[in-house]
This record gives structure tokens, C-alpha cells and sequence, in this order.
């Protein structure tokens, strides 16, 4: 009988999803040390494959509960960007397929910005609808950070087609002519949520990159507006951009003196 290579074993390997397929078990008697060694990989990997279908299964949890209810196309909304000094708000809306899996999604400040930025182009690829909305700082100095929240939140809403016909919300109650559920840290508990956070969260980097081309002294592309020590002293050496949060302290602060 043929005895395969290392290298064949684990391409083989790669398309099993069973611990009693009859390859595994015919490899288990296999005593090479690097056949061994793949084994224990592929295990680790299927445990880490059902951690992370057990995590999806509980953040489908209040998507399934409404689609029980007979709703069909639940919005997940969340925002990003409450508390930079600098750049917009930014809300996303997005509304997924009932069969829609992606293993890892999760609240985008938990992902790495590549895995981010990964998941937000299979996201909108795979979406039914997703819509991103942009407060900047002036309307956030004139109506307060969380009214333009609001308003950043119930513009990407209304961009959605088709139309949702529910919302989930992470942690704002908003008026809406929707049957709505805001859930406390809900892009950490729903798919739809989550997938709203790291589309939101993508889309506002990317703002910030595109800025700090023309502000490259604030760091805008590694602090994303957020208050760093390096932010603050470029403020004091240079002061502020016409995208700068004059409501927001430091940045009053520094106008006032």
C-alpha cells in the first residue's frame, strides 16, 4: 500500500470535519511524528471551529427570537466614533440573510483592522441591505455627540433597501416607525449588531486615513481622531483643523486659553 507524505496527509486533512472519518482513523495508526504533529493541529483547529459556531449560534440568539415572531429583515445599528477629538460619528445599518455565517464576527474593537476590514467586504457582499451614515464636527458641536449619534444612527437606517421591518440596536433607544430592541454591549451579543460595528468601524477609518493625508501632523491614520498624547501635542503646536470637535475637551480648552 501507498504510504503518502506528510504534505499529502495534510491537504487531505484539510477537508475533513470529522473525528471518525475513515482517513483519520486510518491515520491514527500512522507512528511518523509529523503525521502526529498534523493530527494535533487538526484537532485544535476543529475545537477552535466549534468555539467559534457555538460563539455565532448565541449572537443569533435575538435574531432568531424576532424571526420566530414572523420578522424577516432585522436590522442590526451601531456607531463608532462618540469619543475621538477629531472626524464624524458614523452609524452603520445592516441587514443579513437568515443563513448568513461568518465564524470570528464579533464587536469590531475585538478584531485586528485587518480581520476588520475582511469581514466588512464579506458583509457587504453578502447583506441584503447595509447603509453608512456620517455626522461630522460641526453638527456634533451644535446638537451634542449623542443627538448626532441619533441622527447618524436613524440616517443609515433610512438608507436601507429594502427596508428593514425591525431593528436591533446596541445600547440607544431610538424613535423609529420599527419594532425596535436595544441591547446593552449588542455588538457583542448580535451577529446583526457586530456586522454593523465593523462596517461602521471601517468605513470611519478610512475616512480618517483619507484626512490625515491632508493633516498629516495629527496622526489621524493611527490615532483615528482619538485623544493620544501625540493628538493633544500636535494640537498645542499647530492647533486645531476644521474637523476638530470644538465641544470636545481638550480641544475647548485650548480655544479658551
Amino acid at each position: 500500500m501507498k504510504v503518502e507524505t506528510i504534505y499529502e496527509i495534510e491537504r487531505q486533512l484539510e477537508n475533513i470535519i470529522t473525528e471518525n472519518d475513515p482517513f483519520v482513523l486510518q491515520i491514527l495508526q500512522d507512528k511518523r511524528k509529523g503525521v502526529q504533529q498534523l493530527l494535533h493541529k487538526w484537532r485544535k483547529k476543529m475545537a477552535e471551529d466549534r468555539r467559534l459556531k457555538e460563539k455565532f449560534d448565541e449572537m443569533n440568539s435575538y435574531e432568531k427570537k424576532w424571526r420566530s415572531q414572523g420578522f424577516e429583515l432585522i436590522a442590526g445599528i451601531d456607531e463608532v466614533g462618540r469619543g475621538p477629538l477629531a472626524g464624524p460619528v458614523v452609524a452603520a445599518a445592516v441587514i443579513l440573510p437568515e443563513d448568513f455565517f461568518l465564524a470570528g464576527l464579533d464587536d469590531s474593537k475585538k478584531l485586528s483592522e485587518k480581520k476588520r476590514q475582511e469581514f466588512a467586504s464579506i458583509i457587504k457582499r453578502e447583506a441584503l441591505a447595509f447603509g453608512v451614515a456620517m455626522i461630522h464636527a460641526n453638527e456634533i458641536d451644535e446638537m451634542n455627540i449623542y443627538q448626532a449619534t441619533k441622527k447618524a444612527m436613524k440616517a443609515a437606517i433610512a438608507t436601507l433597501n429594502p427596508t428593514p421591518d425591525s431593528l436591533l440596536i446596541d445600547a440607544m433607544d431610538l424613535e423609529t416607525p420599527y419594532p425596535t430592541e436595544s441591547i446593552i454591549k449588542g455588538d457583542a451579543k448580535s451577529i446583526s449588531i457586530a456586522a454593523a460595528s465593523v462596517v461602521a468601524k471601517v468605513a470611519r477609518d478610512e475616512w480618517m486615513k483619507d484626512l490625515a493625508a491632508s493633516y498629516p501632523v495629527y496622526g489621524f491614520q493611527q490615532n483615528m481622531g482619538y485623544g493620544t498624547r501625540e493628538h493633544i501635542q500636535a494640537i498645542k503646536q499647530f492647533g486645531i483643523t476644521p474637523f476638530h470637535r470644538k465641544s470636545f475637551a481638550p480641544v475647548k480648552d485650548f480655544l479658551e486659553q
